[in-house]
């Protein structure tokens, strides 16, 4: 069944009783429509009854103006991008006040659980992030080391025709041993923890280009932006997700990144491309890992922006408030 707005039925419920009101007064006062002093009568009544629906509708649409605001306020919010509230409109009634009170308090109650939750669901991953890290270079890597050892003393003595199967055999552990300390450096980089975010992006900046043969360039503005860890580890993932897109998507030839704003307020992390592009209204977040950057970057108190056209490269800006620092 369809439903009509709230102020729809006012005015509709306003307009009968009036019009009701005005019969039930005319058949009392047994007006007659064939005397023409009753038939000026009926006319002046007639106007005075539009022009009383047409005030009481300017009347009510002005009053419930607040409320159709509050409304939309509410469908435009997303706790992904925080700081949305309903202002006082002109004209609110006391009800409207509290109920608009009332909401904004409650959006900032359930970004203050959203943010407190993820935060820490990420820093969970990270801690099983540099578990898993440590496994893997501490016994995974120890357990090849040894065996490609075993496997170097066991050619010297073997007979000629095992010698090259054994060769290959201990080739295939060291490219293993190069592959899991690689996964083990991604998943937790051991240069962001001993040296900082700096040499930690420039490393894997290098990497990168090694690994993909395209021409990548690190730059900065300074020698260590004040971030704490968590806004450090945040730069470190966004900037790792970003090459990754470059890698499987743009068919870039060239990449820079950019750490700007290193002794200032606001650190900014420009990450730029000149790969194939896209459009970014036919793009899907989730496909792209676009949500878990923007996710990571309200979670910084930082925000994310993404600019790009078909064939123009692809510019991804990532600014950071410096340790210490408030919200304008």
């Amino acid at each position: 069944m369809r439903r009509t707005a709230l102020l729809s039925q006012v005015l509709t419920v306003n307009t009968l009783l009036v019009v009701a009101t005005v019969f039930a007064a005319s058949v009392a006062a047994r007006l007659d429509l064939g005397d023409t002093a009753s038939s000026r009568q009926v006319l002046v009544l007639v106007a005075a009854i539009l022009a009383t629906l047409l005030a009481n509708n300017f009347v009510m649409r002005r009053r419930f103006a607040p409320l159709e605001a509050l409304t939309r306020t509410m469908e435009a919010v997303d706790l992904t991008v925080p700081g949305v509230r309903a202002h006082p409109q002109e004209g609110e009634s006391i009800d409207i006040t509290r109920l608009r009170e009332s909401f904004n308090l409650m959006i900032s109650r359930l970004e203050s659980e959203r943010t407190g939750s993820a935060t820490a669901v990420l820093r969970a991953q990270e801690a099983e992030r540099a578990r898993v890290a440590r496994d893997l270079h501490d016994e995974v890597n120890q357990a090849l080391a040894a065996v490609s050892l075993r496997l170097a003393a066991t050619a010297e003595h073997a007979p000629p025709e095992f010698a090259e199967e054994l060769a290959e055999t201990q080739r295939l552990a060291g490219q293993a041993m190069q592959e899991l300390l690689g996964l083990a450096r991604e998943l937790r980089p051991a240069a962001l923890d001993d040296h900082g975010l700096l040499p930690a992006l420039r490393t894997q900046v290098r990497l990168f280009g090694d690994r993909w043969g395209i021409a990548a360039h690190f730059a900065a503005d300074g020698t260590r932006p004040q971030l704490g860890e968590f806004e450090q580890l945040v730069v470190y993932r966004v900037v790792q997700e970003a090459l990754s897109n470059i890698a499987r998507h743009a068919h870039a030839g060239k990449v820079k990144v950019m750490v700007l704003g290193c002794n200032t307020t606001h650190v900014k992390v420009t990450i730029v491309d000149d790969g194939d592009g896209f459009r970014l209204n036919r793009l899907r977040e989730g496909a792209s890992g676009l949500a878990g950057m923007r996710e990571r970057a309200m979670l910084a108190g930082g925000h994310l922006e993404i600019l790009s056209t078909p064939g123009g490269g692809t510019n991804v800006e990532l600014t950071v408030r410096a340790r210490g620092t408030r919200a304008p």
